[in-house]
């Protein structure tokens, strides 16, 4: 297998289109015929990325760079950063809004989530420039 990227933009507020980008993700990888484990891990963390940049941020991208040894997504948002990582990072905490909850969002567990469903992960956030994820999926031998 050649590496392989896709991009996908993300628009802030855009809950019309939220998902499609993991909904093509896990297309693209159901036709490079990866093992249904590594596929759900991949879709896991790239809809929660997808969902922190609708919700918290002001628009950004996901990247996903497939080589013959790992899956790699990098969610890449503009502002407005995150204050405290590591309280971020706790299961349960957020920052999302009321009209975010009543719609079923912000329940905390998006950075949990693919910290859990990635083999590698790092969160680097700048206040008032944006955040920056790199999660990685290693794929075991035979997938």
């Amino acid at each position: 297998m050649d590496n392989i990227r896709y991009d996908f933009e993300i628009e802030k507020d855009d809950f019309e289109r939220a998902g499609e980008a993991s909904s093509s993700i896990k297309k693209i990888l159901r036709q490079l015929g990866l093992n249904s484990g590594i596929i759900r891990r991949v879709a896991i963390a790239a809809y929660e990325a997808e969902m922190n940049l609708v919700i918290h941020s002001n628009g950004g991208s996901i990247v996903i760079e497939i080589d013959p040894r790992k899956v790699t997504i990098f969610a890449n948002d503009k502002g407005p950063g995150i204050k405290d990582v590591k309280l971020a990072m706790k299961e349960g905490y957020s920052t999302a809004s009321d009209r975010i909850r009543e719609m079923g969002f912000g329940a905390g567990m998006g950075l949990p989530n693919m910290k859990k469903c990635s083999d590698d992960f790092s969160i680097k956030s700048i206040l008032k420039e944006g955040t920056f994820i790199v999660m990685k999926m290693f794929l075991k031998d035979g997938d």
